[in-house]
C-alpha cells in the first residue's frame, strides 16, 4: 500500500512528467475554462490564456515547457494561419487586394512610426534595439480569428482585408528581422538578397502551381476516401510550413499560403472543412493559446518599476498603433464602426510573430531582459483586449446583417427553407446531396429531405425497407457537415405524382433532381416524367448533371431569359447560385438582357452581397449556341428556363436542355425552373375549370406524332 501511495505521489510531483497525465490536464482545461468564463461573459480564448498562466512554469509550475507542449502549440499556431487562408473569400480578397495592401501599409507604418521614437527617446534604447522593438509593434497574430469563425462573419470584407494585411505586415517584419540579423552577423550582401528572392520564388511556384494540381488529382481519384482527404490536407499544411522555413521566412507564412492554395478545393460547408475546423478548434488551437499563457511571468510585475513602465509603454504603443491603423482604414473605405472594431480586434493581438522577433533579438543581445519581459506582458494584455473587441464587433455585425437580410428572408421564406431531393439512382445522390448542403440556408431549421418513390405493387413494403437502408449511408455523409437529413419513402403509382404530393406536404421551396436519362419510344408516347413534374409542381426546380466534383469548377456561367426577374422564384435561384459561387470561391458570368442585369444588381445591393460577377448582354436566344464561345470545359453552365404559360416563357426554351446535352457534353450543367408566382397551383387541381386539358391533349397528340414520325424516319433512313 505504501509503495502504491509513493508511486502516486511521485506521479503528481510538479511539474508533471507523465504524458498521459499532462494530456488529461490540458484536455480538462480546454473543456472547463470556456464553460466557466462564459458565465462571466468573458471570451473562451482569454480563459485558455489565463489557465496557461496559472499552470505554467511561472505560475503554479504544474506544467513545464517541453517538446510535447511545444509541438502541439506549433501545430495550433499553424492551424490558425491555415484556417485563416482557407476561410478567406478569394473573390472578395482579389477584388479588395488594394484595400488589403493599404491596410497592411497602415498597420506596418503607423506602429513603427510611433514605436521607434518612444523606444529611442522615451525608453532610451539604441537604434538597433529601438528599430527591432518598433517592428515588433507592427506584427500581429490572428489569435481572435476563432471568434470570427464561430460567429460566421469570416466572409465579411473587413475580415478579408485584415487577414490580407496580416500576412503582408508579418512577412515584411520577418524579412526585416532576417535583414537585421544578417546585418549584425555581417552577411547582408548581394548573395543574401539573391538567395532570399530565389527561395521565395521557388516556394511560391510549388504552393500555387504544383500543390493545387496534386490536390485536384487526389480529390478526384480518391473521392470516396473521406478520411484520406483530411490526412492529405494536414500533410500539405506542414510541408508548406517546412518549405517556408527553408525559403527563409517563418512557418506561419507557409501555413497561410497552404490555406490559400487549397481554398477553392475545400468549400466552407463541406464535410472536410467541418473536420478541419472541428479538430483545430477542439484541440490544436486551444493548445497554442495555453502555451501563450505559459510564457507569461507574473513575478515580473513585482520585480520593480522598470519592468512595469516598459510593459505598460509597450502595450499602450502597440494598441494605439493598431487602433489608428483601423481608424484610417475605416475613414478611407467608409466602413461601419463595427467593422473598424473588428479590424482592430483581429489585428491587435500580439503573439507568435512578436515573440519570434523579440526572442531572436534577445538571443543576439540586441534587446535586454526588460524588453523581453515587457513583451510577454504585452502578449497577455493585447490578447485579452483583442478577444473582447473582436467578440463585441462580431456580434454587432451579425445583428446588422440579420436586419439587412430580414426582408429578403421573409419574402422568399428562406427562414424556413426546405429542400427536397428526390432520387432515382443512388450513383448520383452523393453529388446532389453535396449541392443541397452547399446551397442550404444555415439558419433554416428544416432538414434536407431525400425522397424515394416506390411503385404501388405487391412488393411495395419490401421495397420501402430496401430504399431506407440504402439511404442511411447518405445521412452519415450529411451529418459530417452538420446538416440534418430526413429520409422519406412513399408509395405512389408514378414518381412524378409522388414527388409532387410530398413537395406539397413538406412545403418544399426547392426540388433538386438528377439529369433525366435518355428515354425510349414508350416513354415519349406516355409522357416524359420531367414534364409531368413540371406540370404537377410549382416549386423552384433544379435539374442537375454533375459529372465531376463541384470543387473542380472554376466559374459559373448563367443564361437567364428576358423577364425572368418577374418570376416569383427569381430572388431564390439567384441567391442560391450566388451562395454556391461563394462556397466554391468562383466568379459568376451572367448572359441576360439589360433589365435582368439591373434586377440582379438591385438584388445584390439589397442583400448586401458583393460576389465577383460580370454580365454579358445577350438577346440572341434563337441562336443560343453562340454562348458556347464563352464557356470553358471547367465551367458550371446554368440555364434558367420557365414553365409554359409563365411570364418569362417563350417557345425556344423547350429545346434548349437537349442542346445543352448535345453541345456541352463535358460540362456540369443545371436547368432551373423558377417558381412562377407565390400562389402557383398545379394544373391537376383546376383541370375541371380551366382549358388546361385541351392544351395537355394537344401536346400529347403532338408528342405521339413526333414519336411515330421519328420511327418512320429511322425506318426509311435504315
Amino acid at each position: 500500500m505504501t509503495d502504491f501511495f509513493n508511486h502516486l505521489m511521485h506521479e503528481f510531483e510538479l511539474p508533471l512528467v507523465n504524458p498521459v497525465l499532462i494530456f488529461s490536464l490540458i484536455l480538462f482545461i480546454i473543456l472547463l475554462s470556456p464553460i466557466l468564463l462564459k458565465r462571466l461573459n468573458i471570451p473562451g480564448i482569454i480563459g485558455l490564456i489565463i489557465a496557461g498562466v496559472a499552470v505554467g512554469p511561472h505560475g503554479f509550475n504544474i506544467l513545464a515547457k517541453n517538446s510535447a507542449v511545444d509541438l502541439f502549440s506549433t501545430i495550433g499556431l499553424l492551424y490558425i494561419m491555415f484556417i485563416a487562408g482557407l476561410e478567406l473569400d478569394m473573390n472578395e480578397f482579389k477584388s479588395n487586394r488594394n484595400k488589403s495592401l493599404l491596410f497592411g501599409l497602415f498597420t506596418f507604418i503607423i506602429p513603427l512610426a510611433i514605436g521607434f521614437p518612444v523606444c529611442y527617446y522615451l525608453l532610451g534604447y539604441d537604434f538597433n534595439a529601438s528599430f527591432l522593438t518598433a517592428s515588433m509593434f507592427a506584427t500581429h497574430t490572428l489569435v481572435a480569428y476563432p471568434i470570427v469563425s464561430k460567429f460566421g462573419v469570416s466572409k465579411n470584407q473587413a475580415v478579408a482585408i485584415t487577414v490580407g494585411g496580416t500576412i503582408l505586415t508579418d512577412t515584411a517584419v520577418l524579412i526585416i528581422l532576417a535583414v537585421i540579423m544578417g546585418n549584425s552577423e555581417g552577411n547582408l550582401n548581394k548573395e543574401f538578397w539573391i538567395k532570399l528572392g530565389v527561395s521565395l520564388a521557388i516556394f511560391s511556384a510549388i504552393m500555387f502551381l504544383i500543390i493545387p494540381r496534386i490536390a485536384k488529382w487526389f480529390f478526384r481519384k480518391l473521392e470516396s476516401e473521406k478520411h484520406s482527404h483530411y490526412i492529405f490536407v494536414l500533410s500539405v499544411v506542414f510541408f508548406a510550413a517546412f518549405l517556408a522555413e527553408v525559403a527563409g521566412v517563418e512557418p506561419i507564412i507557409g501555413a497561410f499560403v497552404a490555406g490559400l492554395a487549397l481554398n477553392k478545393l475545400i468549400p466552407h460547408s463541406s464535410a472536410l472543412m467541418n473536420r478541419i475546423e472541428f479538430i483545430g478548434n477542439s484541440l490544436f488551437i486551444p493548445f497554442f493559446l495555453i502555451s501563450v499563457g505559459m510564457l507569461v511571468d507574473m513575478s515580473i510585475i513585482l520585480s520593480g518599476p522598470t519592468a512595469l513602465i516598459v510593459a505598460g509603454t509597450l502595450s499602450i504603443v502597440a494598441l494605439m498603433g493598431k487602433w489608428l491603423a483601423a481608424l484610417f482604414t475605416q475613414l478611407i473605405f467608409k466602413y461601419t464602426k463595427a467593422q473598424r472594431q473588428l479590424i482592430f480586434g483581429l489585428s491587435s493581438a500580439h503573439a507568435a510573430a512578436t515573440l519570434a522577433v523579440i526572442l531572436v533579438g534577445y538571443k543576439a543581445e540586441i534587446l535586454d531582459e526588460n524588453i523581453l519581459n515587457g513583451t510577454i506582458i504585452l502578449i497577455l494584455i493585447t490578447c485579452i483586449v483583442a478577444s473582447f473587441a473582436t467578440e463585441k464587433a462580431a456580434k454587432k455585425i451579425v445583428i446588422e446583417s440579420e436586419e439587412d437580410t430580414n426582408g429578403l428572408v421573409k419574402a422568399n421564406g428562406m427562414n424556413s427553407e426546405h429542400i427536397l431531393l428526390p432520387i432515382a439512382e443512388l450513383a448520383n445522390l452523393e453529388k446532389l446531396l453535396e449541392l443541397a448542403i452547399f446551397i442550404k440556408d444555415a439558419k433554416s431549421a428544416n432538414p434536407v429531405s431525400i425522397l424515394s418513390v416506390v411503385s404501388n405493387n405487391n412488393e411495395a413494403e419490401i421495397n420501402i425497407l430496401k430504399a431506407r437502408n440504402k439511404l442511411e449511408e447518405f445521412v452519415k455523409q450529411a451529418s459530417a457537415s452538420e446538416t440534418k437529413v430526413n429520409i422519406i419513402t412513399t408509395i405512389d403509382h408514378n414518381a412524378a405524382s409522388g414527388i409532387a404530393r410530398i413537395s406539397r406536404e413538406i412545403m418544399a421551396d426547392i426540388i433538386i433532381l438528377g439529369w433525366p436519362q435518355k428515354t425510349g419510344i414508350i416513354d415519349k408516347l406516355m409522357g416524359d416524367k420531367m414534364e409531368s413534374i413540371l406540370s404537377y409542381t410549382g416549386k423552384t426546380l433544379f435539374i442537375c448533371h454533375l459529372p465531376k466534383p463541384l470543387v473542380l469548377h472554376k466559374r459559373i456561367v448563367i443564361a437567364a431569359p428576358p423577364l425572368t426577374e418577374h418570376e416569383n422564384g427569381f430572388g431564390l435561384w439567384v441567391s442560391k447560385i450566388t451562395k454556391l459561387a461563394h462556397e466554391l470561391s468562383i466568379p459568376l458570368l451572367f448572359f441576360c438582357n439589360e433589365a435582368t442585369a439591373k434586377a440582379i444588381e438591385r438584388l445584390y445591393a439589397k442583400i448586401k452581397l458583393s460576389p465577383s460577377f460580370s454580365v454579358k448582354l445577350f438577346s440572341e436566344w434563337e441562336d443560343f449556341l453562340v454562348i458556347s464561345r464563352s464557356v470553358n470545359e471547367d465551367d458550371l453552365f446554368v440555364l434558367v428556363s420557365a414553365r409554359r404559360g409563365t411570364t418569362s416563357y417563350f417557345g425556344v426554351l423547350d429545346n434548349l436542355p437537349e442542346k445543352l446535352e448535345k453541345h456541352f457534353p463535358a460540362n456540369s450543367k443545371f436547368v432551373i425552373y423558377p417558381q412562377p408566382y407565390a400562389d402557383y397551383n398545379t394544373s391537376e387541381q383546376y383541370n375541371d375549370i380551366s382549358s388546361e386539358p385541351l392544351h395537355m391533349g394537344i401536346e400529347a397528340v403532338q408528342k405521339i406524332g413526333k414519336g411515330i414520325g421519328s420511327i418512320f424516319k429511322k425506318t426509311f433512313n435504315d
